[in-house]
């Protein structure tokens, strides 16, 4: 069935690192939203006309980072590199009182009060998920959190349980300026998660990130190297080095062909 789309409305928006801005959205649309207590909610936000004449129109998924019932608001993040995108650019200039039309929101993941511990680990396009994530998480979960970013200025506070060891990691570029050398199975990341102590008991494992690093790499290793099941691992590529999000939506429909045809168990 597809999603409904909605309208609200820009209420302001921050700048909380070079390379990250948030924009609040408000209005009466709010009450139109369908929020469930997922923590990756998120929607499609539709730039230009939501009914083109070629069928398809520009969207761009963000995660829901936070809800303010309260002021009937909803938080979203967006990475930033200069002129470099669609989203990106908008977020940075967009002014109170414009209207965003999105679809959504979707969601499928919430953290599992009943799992051992824990295992979350994302780049600059993850960490609105992430971030939402340990902020719903019981006072007394356990765990591990890897979050890669460009450098001790990309950091965020995080509102996190005592038990979730947060480790950032500390790549030396933007993300918009990755090489092979720190990218897909170089990135700092799968180095990290790879070399992390894994303890005993059932994990709950969300990884969401750079695509080749993700899905070629990380998923591989949670899912088959150490046996997590489907149900408890949210495992995605959130984007593509060099692809926009339509070329992106293409290879991810790529490997799903792929993997049905080779008989994956992925």
């Amino acid at each position: 069935m597809a999603r409904k789309l909605n309208t609200m409305t820009v209420q302001r928006s921050k700048r909380l690192t070079d390379h990250m801005v948030r924009v609040f959205l408000g209005g009466a649309g709010f009450d139109e939203l369908e929020l469930t207590e997922d923590t990756d909610m998120y929607v499609k936000l539709v730039f230009g006309d939501p009914e083109p004449a070629d069928g398809r129109p520009t969207l761009r998924t963000y995660t829901i980072r936070a809800v303010d019932r309260e002021k009937k608001e909803i938080a979203l993040d967006f990475v930033v590199h200069g002129d470099a995108g669609l989203a990106g650019p908008w977020a940075r200039s967009v002014q109170p009182g414009e209207e965003v039309r999105f679809l959504g929101p979707g969601s499928g993941y919430r953290p599992n009060p009943e799992v051992d511990w824990h295992l979350l680990a994302c780049d600059e396009a993850g960490l609105p998920a992430v971030a939402a994530a340990l902020a719903g998480m019981p006072a007394d979960a356990k765990g591990t959190a890897f979050i890669e970013v460009a450098g001790p200025a990309d950091e965020l506070p995080l509102d996190a349980p005592a038990g979730i060891d947060v480790t950032w990691i500390h790549r030396g570029v933007a993300s918009d300026e990755l090489t092979d050398d720190n990218a897909g199975d170089n990135a700092p990341l799968v180095t990290a998660v790879r070399a992390a102590e894994w303890p005993a008991g059932r994990p709950q494992v969300f990884i969401h990130g750079e695509a080749a690093a993700v899905m070629h790499n990380l998923r591989r290793y949670v899912r088959k190297d150490r046996g997590v099941p489907a149900a408890d691992a949210s495992i995605s590529g959130y984007w593509r080095r060099g692809r926009t999000e339509e070329g992106f939506r293409e290879w991810k429909a790529d490997l799903r062909e792929a993997e049905a045809a080779a008989g994956s168990a992925l």
